[in-house]
């Protein structure tokens, strides 16, 4: 049978990214053993201390065991931090030396939401790819700048660490691991059972894009403050290098050094998500929309939409405005 750890850190962490892994591999694992007679996994909660409060202690969980007593175990998975990834980085390094030490072991190990800060301060992201809450992407990106953050994805995949995007997203990643580990029937009943949709790839139109700000570039701030101001423009990488007298080439380099976009992307996401907000209220068409963001080629402006939030802006108008009329 192989061994899986739900790890309970210390600290003000996330609950639910406890109990909805328990309650779905526990689901899972009866459903296989009423097929093949036995359970897959044996499951197990482990952490640093006897019980763990949440929400003020209003809510404990009691791990079954301590750290320090698992010498060996196949599947590790590390709850989401909530926004209290520096302060649970520093608490729990002994648990991040576990992991480390069971992943060289041969433990695969996934993370939910902004669980990845803890894992990505083991080192073991260095070089791969990592999907996190997409609000802490920033943050992420300057505390570890070995890593490749990709917020757009739902799920990473790589070389057997695993992944996820923010919140709720979690559970895609349990239906994911359950058919990687079962089988692909076994991950259907589970995403019955629990309602989750299968097969999510991405969690771009989810994202509110605020703008990368986290730098002391002042001259790329004030470009940012003037491609967010002036939105309805049509407004070139050439223009804005001039604007603040700085050669194209430098301007690119300090742009994707401060903020992690290029100009030209920076440029992009700003119209869409500004496009974005107004096709979420009001009963403006898509075209209106788009030239006020400063389209004028709806097919140009179509495939950057979709680029960015993986729908057309049609299907967002659908999705999230409840007066939507498609025109």
């Amino acid at each position: 049978m192989k061994h899986l750890t739900i790890i309970v850190p210390a600290g003000r962490n996330n609950l639910e990214s406890i109990v909805g892994p328990y309650n779905i591999f526990s689901r899972a694992n009866k459903h296989w053993k009423e097929s093949s007679g036995k359970p897959l996994f044996d499951i197990e909660l482990a952490g640093l201390s006897n019980e763990v409060g949440f929400y003020g202690d209003l809510f404990a969980v009691k791990p079954q065991t301590r750290i320090a007593a698992v010498s060996k175990t196949d599947l590790i998975i590390i709850p989401s931090l909530n926004h209290n990834y520096r302060e649970a980085v520093k608490g729990n390094k002994e648990l991040v030396d576990w992991i480390k030490r069971q992943y060289k072991e041969g433990a695969e190990v996934a993370s939910i939401c902004t669980g990845a800060f803890l894992l990505a301060s083991s080192g073991l992201l260095d070089g791969k790819s990592c999907s996190t809450h997409w609000s802490a992407a920033d943050n992420f990106r300057k505390i570890f700048p070995n890593v490749k953050v990709e917020p757009d994805k739902l799920i990473t995949d790589e070389d057997g660490i695993y992944t996820n995007g923010g919140a709720y997203s979690f559970l895609n990643l349990m239906i994911y691991l359950v058919e990687k580990y079962y089988d692909r029937q076994t991950a259907i009943y589970c995403s019955k059972v629990f309602q989750i949709e299968m097969d999510r790839e991405c969690q771009s139109a989810f994202i509110i894009f605020k703008g990368q700000k986290m730098h002391k570039d002042e001259i790329v701030r004030e470009a940012q403050d003037y491609i967010e101001k002036n939105v309805h423009e049509k407004i070139t990488v050439k223009q804005l290098a001039s604007r603040f007298a700085v050669s194209r080439r430098q301007f690119d380099r300090r742009f994707i050094s401060a903020t992690g976009n290029t100009p030209f992307e920076y440029v992009q996401r700003v119209k869409v998500e500004t496009a974005k907000k107004l096709l979420e209220v009001g009963r403006k068409t898509v075209s209106e929309v788009m030239y006020e963001v400063g389209y004028s080629d709806a097919s140009a402006f179509r495939r950057v939409f979709k680029e960015i939030t993986s729908l057309t802006p049609v299907e967002y108008k659908n999705r999230y405005n409840r007066e939507a009329v498609v025109l």
